[in-house]
């Protein structure tokens, strides 16, 4: 098995950020999702399903362009990170 991914340095590397804010409470539109404390494994579904095209409802066109740069590993890492946040 590799190193243990940097959840916390892949969200800012891959942009999330950006629109859920650095903390990930303060997002940029009043309709994008404060992600902080969500279930990594909840989490971890919804970026699956919006990279694999089975989730297109909402706002999934803002991540779509994102999502085909980041890799399962990545995914489940980001997702146990924003699952520690407050």
């Amino acid at each position: 098995a590799g190193a243990k991914l940097d959840g916390a340095k892949l969200f800012m590397e891959r942009t999330c950020f950006a629109c859920h804010g650095k903390d990930a409470k303060t997002p940029i539109l009043p309709e994008y999702p404060r992600i902080a404390g969500q279930g990594a494994v909840y989490a971890e579904r919804q970026m699956k399903d919006i990279k694999s095209g089975a989730r297109s409802n909402g706002n999934t066109a803002a991540m779509k362009g994102i999502m085909p740069l980041v890799n399962d590993d990545e995914i489940r890492a980001i997702a146990e990170y924003i699952s520690t946040l407050k």
